[in-house]
């Protein structure tokens, strides 16, 4: 039996010795004092469980749903149909609490359910080399940012304004811990325009469909990065992959992405798994691990990790990820899914997708006050610019009962009337329909009074 002994103060003051510092609150130096809350917490006695119960429920009573309001906002996270199969076999004791596979021998399931979902991401992003995923998406674009530094030793990322605001947050914060810069690539009618690149770029981040929904030219963005020995990094919705030339074959070094629209619900805002594929040049300096197949002394197929490249398997400093877990269970749902829709079934799904969207693209910018924000081709996602406050608009489409999209500005302080409008194969055509009765209104409600005043 373990038993916990709790650190004393002797033990304390021992370690703050070792590490060079006073006094604990030296460690939170850097923490600006506005975050600080240099008080007690205001603990009171507590409740009785029945208490809390009952209180927790009154505030999850608050949340509303996509199964309780018609839904279109999208911006990363996507409304998707998740099939029963994923749930009944993500549940399973032997995929629900296993933790990682230190025994290959015992552990032969979990490895192959990572070796089937590297395959199935390799095959989404046409490059050859996929690990056995990464957190999330904002974090697998930082992930990629290091790998550049490490491949080439430059000083600048490159990024797209049309990249995720939170991954270009993310990887800002990364890079200004490894002392390197960002410069921002602007967009021109959508799309990224990409200016001269000189030697000191280390990466092109680009997005595909980009956070506007626009399709970008990912060979002509990815060619200039070439020529001036810069990485390409592409942030990839999967689900449109199946449609779109996919990245490895439009000279992409490295292709990651948000890995909850397959098979992820939209519980807590997400949860998801970020994938990671990449050229096989770059295969040491991938973050987390790789599985492997092989065969045993007897000839029987079998699977292993192949390479573990995060700190805790090898020296610290040739590490380079401390990825402590992979969200495998969340990518084991999505290779279920991917299997269960087939490898007809994902191009009938973003088919589907990218028509419902020409439609409703073209409903809505029929509505008066109501314009395209850009012409450029979509798959899932288009943008739109309003004659009236978005805010107030969205209000009161929610009166209705639907949520006709995300605010642009939040992320976008130049699209003060933007609109992103997201499309799944959950929202129909008599849901796009309604989609348009409500926004017209919503529009002509809040136009009026600008209108009475003028």
């Amino acid at each position: 039996m373990t038993t916990y002994t709790s650190v004393t103060d002797s033990d304390r003051n021992e370690m703050l010795r070792a590490i060079g510092v006073e006094s604990i609150e030296d460690l939170f130096a850097d923490i600006p004092a506005a975050l600080r809350l240099n008080r007690p917490l205001a603990l009171d006695d507590g409740l009785a469980e029945q208490e809390v119960f009952e209180e927790l429920r009154a505030l999850a009573a608050r949340n509303v749903s996509t199964d309780d309001e018609l839904s279109f906002v999208g911006a990363g996270m996507y409304d998707h149909y998740i099939p029963a199969l994923v749930d009944s076999i993500i549940l399973r004791s032997e995929f629900l609490t296993p933790y990682t596979p230190y025994q290959p021998e015992i552990s032969q399931g979990g490895l192959q359910a990572m070796f089937e979902y590297q395959t199935a991401i390799s095959e989404l992003t046409a490059l050859p080399v996929s690990n056995a995923s990464v957190y999330e998406g904002p974090s697998a674009v930082a992930a990629a940012g290091y790998v550049a530094k490490l491949t080439n030793g430059r000083r600048r990322f490159v990024v797209s304004r049309a990249v995720h605001p939170h991954s270009r947050e993310a990887l800002g914060t990364l890079a200004h811990a490894w002392g390197m810069e960002l410069a921002e690539a602007p967009l021109v009618d959508g799309v990224t325009d990409l200016p001269a690149l000189d030697q000191d770029v280390s990466a092109v981040v680009v997005q595909q469909p980009n956070f506007l929904g626009a399709v970008e030219d990912l060979a002509a963005l990815a060619e200039p990065a070439r020529q001036a020995g810069a990485l390409t990094i592409c942030a990839c919705d999967p689900l449109p992959l199946a449609l779109l030339r996919p990245p490895g074959e439009c000279g992409v070094d490295i292709a990651v992405g948000e890995g909850q629209t397959l098979g992820n619900r939209l519980d807590f805002g997400g949860p998801s798994f970020g994938f990671f594929a990449a050229t096989e040049a770059l295969m040491r300096q991938m973050p987390g691990r790789i599985a492997g197949e092989t065969r045993d002394l007897d000839g029987k197929r079998g699977f292993v990790l192949t390479l573990q490249t995060r700190e805790q398997h090898i020296r610290r400093e040739k590490a380079t990820s401390n990825i402590c877990t992979a969200q495998a269970l969340n990518a084991l749902a999505g290779v279920i899914y991917l299997s269960w829709l087939g490898r007809r079934g994902i191009v009938e799904l973003a088919e589907l997708m990218l028509q419902r969207t020409a439609y409703a693209r073209q409903r809505v910018s029929e509505i008066p006050g109501v314009r395209l924000h850009n012409e450029q081709p979509v798959v899932r996602e288009f943008a739109l610019r309003l004659d009236a406050p978005v805010d107030r608009v969205i209000a009161r489409c929610r009166e209705e009962g639907l949520n006709p999209g995300y605010a642009l500005a939040r992320d976008y302080p130049e699209l003060k009337d933007g609109l992103l409008v997201a499309i799944t194969e959950r929202r129909t055509r008599a849901d796009i329909d309604r989609l348009a009765d409500v926004l017209a209104n919503a529009v002509a409600g809040e136009r009026q009074p600008a209108e009475a005043c003028a």
